[in-house]
């Protein structure tokens, strides 16, 4: 049984029991509603406390039903909210750590809600694409006000009940034990003669029709693209100009809209990728983790010190190292105003910025090393300078101690045979800026044993990271796949187009940003290098020549002042530059290409296909062990629209047998050699498959 029933003398209690969160799948509506009765049929009951054992209240629906039929399986979560609301003998939620989504409507259904200090509450559908579907745009505002109602269900974040209290969603904050106070409250409400019901509830506003008005526009302009924000709204509104059922009726017809949407589909993609993510197939789920408490971080550049953050603000102790005292210093207070910046917005106290501070070590000795559990080395991608510091790390890391690298591109089976230890080595490749990005590419080696990434799948948890787990092949999953992007960008700079327009095109679809401002950002010197890597290592990659021209006019992107655009002192704003392009338009010419005009479909074909392609190669050989993995990456790490749910998601949406078609139509234009076809890609077409099925 999910919901446990139990009869305290002349209260009866009902325990929601669905680990992790108790979400309310079809056994658990079903067990309250059996329990409702059976507290109604007996005489002695004369009150009903509802709550949650373990983790929480609830957090709503169980996401394992989602897009079932056991989701809409009576009695629904409607019924369930229905027999709580109308029950002749009070009903008391009684919630404590959390109570989110489905949790806290059927808590609102109740005529009464006591809660623990502390506990997250929230309404947090909007982030996969819809909005409350059962009463909560209809009930919140009742209970709490218009305006911090609408707040909280237009962006879906989490508040405490601390912030809530006295709003009149809580009747009573327990201090001590929630169920002896729960059950206290109970008997004293069976002595009253009402059983208030929020529906009843008027909403007190001084002009709520202007408040919706300027709150449609406001969100209008922030959610572009997402379409669940505006429905919120549009579901509010009603429970201002329409009677209560009326608006439960417009929320019902809204919710279902929002679920057929595409936009909605992807984000709930994105979601269940995310939990899929820490889901490894051959991986068993009981592997044991090593203690890890001291961390080492070999390098104090901006990536070092990023990655340091992550683990102060996780309160481990954490060494950092350099070779040079200066460079230690610059990272140490590179650190440390990050932390100061974070204080001065809000974000942190003083005092939690000096304990972070506090657990920092600057050394500039490997010896300095040798009590850390994991050590992350965050050195030049050049594997010459990845062995000479893997082979002092094998030399000085205690037993067990887990070796890591932060490379973005090169072998971790070769930076493994550099130490005596290859079961305990790994990639652990972060973005940056590496303390705010979300992505973590876990690369493991042939050699890496299963507790180390078991442990750094658990690490990765604790420092707030999404953690994707890539094989080992030249850029991983990332990497590889932008390659081919950047690729294919280059070629359409031959072929006719300039950054501008490419950018321009990529980014009406949704991109955060497009190929030439990004490599702008995160310097073109970094694509030069590999490029020349791969003229040795991979020379059967042709790319275009126009970014080995850029770079030799000492253009690297904002670091240097100038790259694919220019850019004026204290002004990050890209300027399309006539000096680049009137060099692009020369390459054209050099190497005997007339240049055509090129539409932007095309455009947004060939850089999401190539993404595509390669996504689906990459499957095929074991690198991502689901295409819901390259989606993750993209969406966290790359910056690819969330509404359109990932490059394989997007590809699903638009059709295998359409992007195969392209693939091959592309495959005979211009560097044609570029676009031969993943078998995957083709296989699935051909049966009318999807990526993700």
């Amino acid at each position: 049984m999910t919901a446990h029933y139990s009869a305290h003398e002349d209260v009866a209690v009902i325990t929601l029991d669905n680990p992790p969160v108790n979400g309310l799948g079809h056994a658990t509506r079903l067990a309250i509603v059996e329990a409702m009765e059976a507290a109604t049929d007996d005489v002695r009951v004369r009150a009903i406390v509802i709550t949650g054992a373990g983790s929480g209240f609830s957090a709503g629906a169980d996401v394992r039903e989602f897009g079932t039929p056991s989701a809409t399986q009576q009695p629904s979560i409607h019924t369930v909210i229905a027999a709580l609301e109308s029950s002749a003998k009070p009903v008391i939620a009684a919630s404590h750590s959390l109570a989110m989504g489905g949790g806290l409507e059927l808590a609102m259904g109740c005529h009464y809600r006591l809660v623990t200090r502390g506990a997250q509450i929230a309404l947090p559908e909007v982030k996969l694409g819809v909005l409350p579907g059962a009463g909560g745009t209809q009930r919140l505002p009742r209970a709490i006000g218009l305006e911090a109602a609408l707040n909280m269900i237009v962006s879906g974040r989490v508040v405490s009940s601390d912030e809530l209290s006295g709003s009149g969603l809580f009747d009573v904050v327990v201090e001590g034990d929630l169920l002896t106070g729960a059950m206290k409250f109970a008997r004293q409400a069976a002595e009253r003669d009402e059983l208030p019901k929020l529906r009843d509830r008027r909403i007190d506003h001084v002009s709520p029709d202007a408040f919706l008005q300027f709150a449609h526009h406001t969100v209008a302009a922030a959610s572009r693209n997402f379409p669940a924000p505006l429905k919120c709204v549009e579901a509010v509104r009603a429970c201002v100009q329409r009677s209560f059922d009326e608006g439960i009726e417009l929320e019902r017809k809204l919710f279902m809209e929002l679920m057929n949407m595409s936009e909605s589909r992807a984000l709930r993609h994105a979601f269940f990728g995310k939990r899929a993510a820490a889901k490894i197939p051959d991986l068993p789920p009981d592997t044991p983790v090593r203690t890890v408490t001291q961390v080492a971080v070999v390098g104090a550049g901006t990536m070092g010190t990023g990655i340091a953050m992550n683990f102060l603000s996780a309160g481990l102790q954490v060494t950092i190292l350099e070779t040079r005292q200066d460079a230690l210093e610059r990272g140490v207070a590179a650190i440390r105003k990050n932390y100061d910046d974070n204080a001065r917005k809000g974000k942190l106290t003083q005092e939690q910025v000096e304990q972070r501070m506090s657990l920092l070590t600057p050394t500039l000795s490997y010896d300095d090393l040798r009590h850390a559990d994991l050590i992350i080395e965050v050195v030049f991608e050049e594997m010459g300078v990845k062995e000479s510091v893997f082979r002092a790390l094998d030399a000085v890391a205690k037993h067990e101690a887990i070796l890591a690298s932060n490379t973005s591109t090169l072998d971790v089976d070769k930076i493994a045979a550099f130490t005596k230890r290859p079961h305990d080595v790994v990639g652990m490749h972060f973005f940056s800026p590496a303390n705010v990005m979300e992505l973590l590419e876990v690369v493991r080696g042939e050699k890496t044993a299963d507790d180390v990434l078991a442990t750094v799948m658990s690490l990765a948890r604790k420092i707030g990271k999404t953690a994707v787990v890539s094989g080992v092949c030249d850029g991983f999953i990332g990497n590889r796949m932008i390659n081919q992007y950047l690729r294919q960008a280059g070629y359409l700079l031959d072929e006719g187009a300039l950054p501008e327009q490419i950018d321009r095109a990529i980014e009406k679809v949704g991109f955060a940003m497009g190929p030439f401002r990004m490599l702008d950002l995160s310097g073109n010197d970094i694509v030069w290098a590999i490029h020349k890597r791969h003229a040795v290592e991979r020379p059967d990659i042709v790319y275009s020549k126009t970014t080995n021209l850029l770079c030799e006019m000492g253009r690297f992107g904002q670091k240097s002042g100038a790259g694919w655009y220019d850019y004026k002192a204290g002004d990050r704003k890209a300027y399309p530059s006539p000096a680049v392009n009137d060099m692009i338009v020369q390459q054209s010419r050099d190497i005997g290409l007339e240049r055509r005009v090129i539409s932007d479909d095309e455009i947004v074909e060939r850089l999401v296909y190539a993404l595509v392609n390669e996504g689906a190669r990459i499957l095929e050989e074991g690198i991502a062990s689901k295409a819901s993995d390259i989606d993750v990456v993209y969406l966290t790490g790359y910056g690819f629209p969330m509404f359109r749910g990932g490059p394989m998601f997007y590809a699903d949406t638009i059709g295998l047998y359409n992007v195969a078609h392209a693939t091959r139509r592309y495959g005979k234009g211009y560097r044609g050699e570029a676009w031969q076809s993943a078998s995957l890609l083709e296989q699935l077409a051909e049966v009318g498959k999807s990526f993700n099925d």
